[in-house]
């Protein structure tokens, strides 16, 4: 089979992917998550005439020339209106938030004020509407105010609350299930003996996973083995998960059984190896429902995989439109040699720069070196065939979050 471009490979990841059906969460469980149908507003905000400041409601026409006094005839605050009228030469005190009373038009502030027992003297005009936040200011019941597809930040959740709901539709998150394999790992924390490594992609993968608001479900490591393999296979399809992602397994050594073991359990292959560095050896495939995708073992691969392609994939099962991370231009930091058949995704330190951002290389690129990873800001993006580059020049990048 022909070595995909990573846009290719991208591609074909995605078409077989739709957001995931709606079910109504709690506020409290929708930060992040995406709309599956407009919001109309349940109610109209504020709902009445209300004061935006501590101080008296008068009639306008009482206070066009001042010092004035006006006799109290009551108190207006938040929660508790206050139904008798203001008429002439009246004024009742009324707090932020109260709901203004019949026959009020202004607010006068207490600044300007002087209070003495049941009368207050203005000591400035107030014109008619000042300091009040008419009804429907906001919005109004039946507005829309948050369209289907938009995913929610925390201050809709806010808004969302002071429409009146108390749930919101949004698609259902994504659950992924992640498998190491290999004879030779070993969980973290365990005496290591001769030839054992210790697991860390599903470590990666599994933040990124959450960190994408995806649920998580850990099926372990699983040895060399074929028959072990699909019994593992067998046990993601009955926690009847969206996407299960595979570390290691997926190429052409004898032991090697992931492919073997999907073919068994009847997996269609979209497609397996790309022209890309590191992460050559990527398998994608549907089993049924599930998305399949497996990744290299080594572990600068598997992670620049699911940065690449479970990233988006999540996003686009979770009803989201900003599928992948932006490409960014900056200065290149070093020289690189002309670059081969396959696409690079060199890891990368961001420095300030006169001219924009400046992205330098690490010398050496090993897919099995982490700590150049963990120090990485970015990927520096070199395509197939792409000539020599000198410092100065640009180059294109992705960034990593912090």
């Amino acid at each position: 089979m022909a070595l995909l471009s990573v846009a290719e490979a991208l591609q074909r990841v995605l078409e077989h992917a739709a957001p995931l059906p709606a079910e109504d969460a709690p506020l409290t469980d929708a930060a992040g998550r995406v709309l599956a149908a407009d919001l109309k507003a349940l109610r109209t905000q504020p709902p009445a005439d209300v004061s935006a400041m501590d101080g008296y409601a008068v009639r306008a026409a009482d206070v066009v020339r001042t010092p004035v006094q006006l006799r109290i005839i009551g108190e207006v605050a938040a929660g508790r209106p206050f139904a008798q009228a203001v008429g002439p030469g009246q004024a009742a005190r009324i707090f932020t938030g109260g709901v203004m009373p019949p026959g009020a038009d202004s607010i006068v502030i207490q600044e300007h004020t002087k209070r003495d027992g049941d009368v207050v003297e203005v000591d400035q005009p107030a014109a008619k509407g000042r300091h009040i936040r008419v009804r429907g200011l906001d919005f109004r019941m039946g507005d829309r105010l948050l369209a289907a597809g938009h995913r929610l930040s925390a201050r809709d959740l806010q808004l969302a609350a002071s429409m009146n709901y108390a749930c919101v539709p949004v698609h259902r998150r994504p659950k992924i299930a992640l498998l190491a394999t290999g004879d030779e790992l070993v969980p973290p924390g365990t005496q290591t003996a001769p030839g054992q490594i210790v697991s860390s992609n599903t470590f990666a993968l599994a933040a990124l996973v959450r960190g994408e608001g995806a649920d998580f479900a850990d099926l372990g490591i699983v040895g060399d083995r074929l028959e072990e393999t699909k019994a593992a296979v067998r046990r993601a399809r009955d926690a009847d998960v969206d996407v299960l992602v595979t570390s290691g397994g997926a190429s052409v050594g004898d032991y090697d059984l992931v492919q073997a073991a999907f073919d068994a359990e009847g997996m269609d292959l979209s497609f397996w190896k790309l022209a890309l560095r590191p992460g050559r050896p990527l398998m994608h495939g549907t089993l049924g429902r599930i998305q399949v995708l497996g990744v290299p073992g080594n572990p600068v691969s598997a992670f620049v995989c699911g940065f690449l392609f479970l990233a988006p994939l999540i996003r686009r099962l979770a009803g989201r439109s900003d599928l992948s991370t932006p490409t960014e231009s900056a200065v290149l930091g070093c020289d690189l040699p002309a670059n081969d058949e396959r696409a690079d995704y060199l890891r990368a330190t961001l420095t300030a720069g006169p001219h924009g951002p400046i992205a330098t290389p690490f010398g050496l690129q090993d897919s099995s070196m982490m700590l150049p990873l963990a120090k990485a800001d970015c990927l520096v993006i070199r395509e197939p065939y792409e000539p020599a580059a000198k410092a100065g020049e640009r180059c294109a990048m992705v960034k990593f979050e912090r």
